[in-house]
């Protein structure tokens, strides 16, 4: 480039970018961007997603949210989901991923994992080629409230009653977590092996060597050395959290129930939209999960952020 203009080398290079990428960028626009605004102004009108005739209502689609008694239990489980389905993943995760890299201890002057590393990767990982639909209805089996579920069938056996894992209130949002932990946590595993793996072994084994025991290993090298990915995680697994609509709408007894104890906000939205035909109540829901979603990712990667460590 020279006194301002492009050469036509230059030319040829911005011409092949702006070939390679206008594409995918119209696609993302058109059917992500350009739907995001319809929904904002959705949010803003009276329609029912019947006539193309509606009115604007300014906010009261929102105004009417704060008086929902039901849009804040699902904003309330939300607030559970957040903190308790990535904690509970990233530990469980880091545990065994720990184990695959590191539990074996030093074989041979290196640190390797446990004996079967590979098979147990995989093994790990298969929840996640399972569709969340077939998930739910394993696992509507695996809770039936009666002796005829795996769960029950076992407490049986050993004097212990029939549970209502999914109809009683209390127990129903934490065992669709457990179930959304085990969905995910495979994923973890393989993604914090895969950092872990990238750390080079010698300085687990210098750590080794001047008499770093496990759990030393753990919290003051392996930890530190992979919060990049531990910061990635937990911002996927706290988007995971203000969704759950596919779990709760399958395992739920009445979508979201028993008396609304397990709902969350995309189903409302779909309840809204496609059972009352409130198509502006639900989009000023969509809204709110929006910002929600939004505000938590910003404030994670904000609060989370930390001289990057070389290695």
């Amino acid at each position: 480039m020279r006194h301002g203009k492009l050469t036509p080398a230059a030319l040829r290079k911005y011409g092949f970018v702006v070939s390679f990428l206008a594409v995918p960028v119209l696609l993302y626009v058109v059917f992500v961007v350009w739907q995001y605004i319809q929904a904002f102004q959705i949010s803003f009108t009276n329609s029912r997603g019947i006539s193309p005739n509606f009115d604007y209502v300014g906010f009261d689609n929102f105004t009417r949210l704060f008086d929902d008694e039901v849009f804040w239990a699902a904003v309330r489980h939300h607030v559970v989901l957040l903190l308790a389905m990535p904690l509970i993943t990233i530990a469980i995760a880091l545990f065994f991923s720990f184990l695959l890299n590191l539990g074996g201890g030093q074989r041979n002057g290196r640190m390797v994992g446990v004996p079967g590393s590979a098979f147990y990767k995989i093994v790990f990982f298969f929840p996640q080629v399972l569709a969340v639909a077939i998930v739910g209805v394993l696992f509507q089996a695996i809770l039936r409230p009666d002796k005829a579920g795996v769960f029950n069938s076992a407490l049986g056996a050993v004097g212990i009653g029939p549970v209502g894992w999914l109809i009683t209130p209390s127990l129903a949002l934490w065992t669709i977590i457990g179930v959304m932990v085990w969905q995910a946590v495979g994923f973890y595993v393989v993604l914090f092996s895969a950092g872990m793996a990238s750390i080079p072994k010698d300085v687990f084994e210098a750590a080794a060597l001047d008499g770093a025991g496990r759990i030393t290993l753990f919290f003051r090298i392996t930890i530190p050395l992979l919060w990049d990915t531990l910061q990635v995680g937990w911002v996927y697994l706290g988007i995971a959290a203000f969704d759950g609509f596919a779990l709760v709408q399958v395992l739920s007894v009445d979508r979201g129930g028993p008396d609304n104890a397990t709902t969350v906000l995309p189903l409302e939205i779909w309840r809204n939209a496609f059972t009352y035909s409130k198509y502006g109540v639900a989009s000023a829901m969509g809204v709110a999960l929006f910002f929600m979603t939004l505000t938590f990712a910003v404030l994670t990667l904000r609060v989370t952020r930390r001289e990057r460590i070389e290695f």
